[in-house]
């Protein structure tokens, strides 16, 4: 008898199911069905290509490079000047004020001595340099519409962005001219590039190829969701995996250079490391997902808010970070002075800490100091290692006082048969070098040779060096 009831049931469950999925079959056709009218066959991208594309430029560099003379010519013909000639370069760009600041990638411009944007309507006009910032691969251009009003794109809010959000991606691949390309956000939050140090890319289908850099990439709405930076690809060509820089990082580097002339990355004082799925375990998270605090920096905007080491940072401003990176590109979209919110776990319960970022603190390129005289380290550039140094240059920011940083050495120095830049002074003659000054009183010493340790690609080099 039990089991003719189950199977009663059984088969009056299908039948449900069945009603349900007869009743669902009209939504199902109206979701996929053929276009039902002329109207809907001539749906197009157009209109907005005709209102986006106006804003996408082409970005033509110059700069003089020479021809190396080879063994063979230096020995039939002695001696030779080598040639110089002027190689060109080509990139794209964004307008995004309408009297003609334009924002491209550090690396269309990098190296170049002279600058010309070509507009879609194709007028031309000489460019001059605002900001390169190569950490984030963004550099602002300037030029002078002769009081013409430009055509700008607005940019988006990109914390809104979800994968699966149609695009089209301008620019000038291979130099063809400007080419439109269409796809979705395939992801966001792409961190693992390897690209800059403040990854936090959105990831596209659409094709973008050499030439695309610096274009844009633009939602539905004719906003610049990103600025194209690179492709992941073997052949050169593009296999659907592009990367562009969101649009709130875009900004933030574009209001720096028009406002300060620099961009001062703020900071949050502490450094982290990613959460593993053992850890996630024993703080009782079903997965992993934030950040560990490792080490918080000593009166920094961290120590001030109260973290600590051993907090776990799952969230900064309501998004979700899984690596430092990600931690460190959604600190730098605010400007120096405002607070973020971390959400932290700790002791098993969450709490919300607001963090007022700041610049740095510290020595910064513009202290660096020429070693002069008759020493081994004449012809060295030098300056004290602080947190704000280190982050201009990628070093690691609580490397405070431990030593002079070798900033560059000068060609045809004496210096330069000892030191290279990147060189991190230790000790001279035994003693420890945490300032400048440490540094020019242990060579004030009439000496001809000089005990030395350094740091150099992480290892720890001790010798002693003589004129």
């Amino acid at each position: 008898m039990t089991k003719h009831v189950s199977k009663l049931l059984v088969l009056a469950g299908l039948s449900v199911l069945a009603l349900l999925a007869l009743a669902m079959m009209p939504l199902f056709a109206q979701a996929q069905r053929l276009p039902q009218s002329q109207t809907e066959i001539d749906l197009s991208f157009a209109p907005l290509v005709r209102e986006a594309s106006p804003a996408v430029v082409n970005v033509f560099t110059e700069r003089m490079v020479s021809n190396r003379v080879s063994p063979m010519e230096q020995l039939f013909f002695g001696d030779m000047i080598p040639k110089q000639r002027r190689q060109n370069s080509l990139g794209s760009g964004v307008i995004v004020s309408p009297d003609g600041v334009i924002v491209t990638n550090n690396h269309v411009i990098d190296g170049a001595d002279s600058f010309r944007v070509v507009l879609n309507d194709r007028r031309e006009f000489p460019a001059e340099l605002v900001l390169a910032d190569e950490r984030t691969d963004l550099a602002v251009l300037k030029i002078d519409p002769e009081g013409v009003v430009l055509p700008t794109l607005p940019y988006a809010d990109t914390r809104a962005a979800q994968v699966g959000d149609l695009v089209l991606a301008i620019g000038n691949p291979f130099g063809v001219g400007q080419t439109v390309t269409s796809g979705i956000i395939s992801a966001t939050a792409r961190t693992d590039v390897g690209i800059t140090d403040y990854a936090f890319f959105l990831q596209t289908d659409a094709a973008v190829n050499p030439g695309n850099s610096g274009g844009a990439l633009v939602n539905t709405r004719g906003e610049l969701v990103g600025v194209n930076t690179a492709i992941f690809s073997r052949s050169g060509g593009s296999n659907g995996i592009g990367f562009a820089i969101p649009a709130e990082m875009v900004k933030r580097v574009v209001d720096a250079a028009m406002n300060e002339g620099t961009f001062v990355r703020p900071w949050l004082g502490l450094a982290a490391q990613s959460v593993s799925y053992d850890i996630a375990k024993a703080q009782g998270l079903d997965r992993p997902v934030g950040v560990m605090v490792t080490e918080v920096y000593d009166d920094g905007p961290a120590d001030q808010s109260g973290l600590r080491r051993g907090d776990l940072v799952t969230a900064i401003d309501g998004r979700e970070v899984y690596d430092e990176r990600g931690l460190k590109f959604l600190a730098a979209v605010r400007n120096p002075g405002e607070e973020a919110m971390l959400t932290v776990l700790r002791g098993g319960k969450t709490q919300n800490i607001g963090v007022t970022v700041e610049p740095p603190p510290g020595a910064r390129e513009a202290d660096v100091v020429l070693l002069e005289g008759r020493t081994a380290f004449s012809g060295a550039r030098v300056v004290e290692l602080s947190p704000r140094l280190a982050e201009e240059n990628g070093l690691d920011p609580f490397q405070k006082g431990s030593g002079i940083y070798v900033y560059s050495v000068m060609r045809r120095s004496i210096a330069r048969n000892f030191f290279r830049p990147g060189d991190i002074i230790r000790t001279v003659n035994g003693v420890q070098t945490k300032t400048v000054k440490d540094l020019e009183n242990a060579l004030a010493q009439d000496s001809s040779s000089w005990d030395i340790e350094i740091e150099r690609n992480g290892r720890v080099v001790r010798g002693t060096v003589r004129l």
